[in-house]
């Protein structure tokens, strides 16, 4: 009786002395949400940039046929190019005759050579002088890029004169519009004055002209584009019709080759002023052949940069 009366306080005091245990499984700390992150603020929007150098192929070349264009020439950068206009026009005798001169390039040329130059990146020089030893002094300066604007804008001017600048000066000024649909097509619109365009010096013809030069060029696909121009007189010397070109295009890399037709030879500033053949009058008082001669020709441009 006294082992089990002490083993029984033994236990007792063993089960005082031990930590109460709470049967109740203690709570887990709730794992805190974190923040959701906040999402990348989107880049700022790029600001509309103009078409500039050589990004829009609808604005391949300096020139669209023989008028200027708005495409920019970097600084420090040069362009060419050559112009051949072939005397014998298309009309003259039958078919057989026009295979038998291979379709005119038999016959001699009017042959141009043009460099220029992009002094800035807006502005750019050049010199042409063709083989009936005209020289065409030119300066371009842009002045707006199509880009967040509707339209390109550029000045354009001049200073040409016959036997390698010596006699029949010209000054010339054009105002070169602009306006581009997307890469496939632009328009021109070139008013102008130009000084000095008769050299007929008639009793009671004007002296100097006010043109609209009017140009376009659409593209066909990557590398081919059919062009047109022509350069209606406003006032002033009137005396031939209006010069009308047009052209089929193929470029290249840094290249772009026209092949054009047009009813004049002329491929300066003041010569296209001047206009095509003679005009025809019904009694006579000018002269002039019945009907509009054609002729071919071609210009090849190249960029060095």
């Amino acid at each position: 009786m006294l082992r089990t009366c002490a083993a029984l306080l033994v236990f007792n005091l063993l089960a005082a002395a031990a930590p109460a245990q709470d049967p109740t499984p203690s709570p887990q700390p709730e794992p805190v949400a974190e923040a959701p992150a906040s999402p990348p603020s989107p880049p700022a929007a790029a600001p509309v940039a103009a078409w500039t150098d050589d990004e829009n192929p609808a604005i391949p070349d300096f020139t669209s046929i023989n008028l200027p264009t708005t495409l920019l020439l970097p600084r420090h950068k040069l362009a060419f190019r050559i112009t051949h206009r072939f005397a014998r026009p298309l009309g003259d005798g039958d078919f057989g005759d026009l295979v038998g001169d291979f379709f005119g390039f038999d016959s001699g040329a009017q042959v141009g050579f043009e460099l220029r130059f992009g002094l800035f990146a807006r502005t750019q020089f050049g010199v042409y002088r063709t083989s009936d030893r005209t020289i065409q002094l030119f300066a371009q300066q842009d002045l707006l890029q199509q880009g967040p604007r509707p339209i390109g804008v550029a000045a354009y001017v001049t200073y040409e004169g016959e036997d390698n600048l010596h006699v029949n000066h010209a000054p010339g000024a054009l105002l070169v519009l602009s306006r581009t649909f997307g890469t496939r097509a632009a328009l021109y619109a070139m008013p102008g004055w130009v000084g000095n365009t008769n050299l007929i010096d008639e009793e009671g013809e004007e002296n100097n002209t006010i043109l609209l030069g009017l140009a376009g060029r659409v593209r066909l696909g990557e590398a081919y584009a059919i062009v047109g121009e022509a350069v209606p007189r406003i006032a002033g010397h009137r005396h031939q019709e209006t010069q009308v070109n047009f052209a089929f295009e193929r470029r290249v890399g840094g290249h772009n080759f026209q092949l054009n037709f047009g009813n004049a030879l002329g491929s300066t500033l003041a010569q296209v002023a001047r206009g095509g053949g003679p005009v025809h009058h019904a009694h006579g008082d000018h002269g002039g052949e019945e009907g509009r001669q054609w002729y071919i020709g071609f210009n090849l441009s190249r960029k060095f940069y």
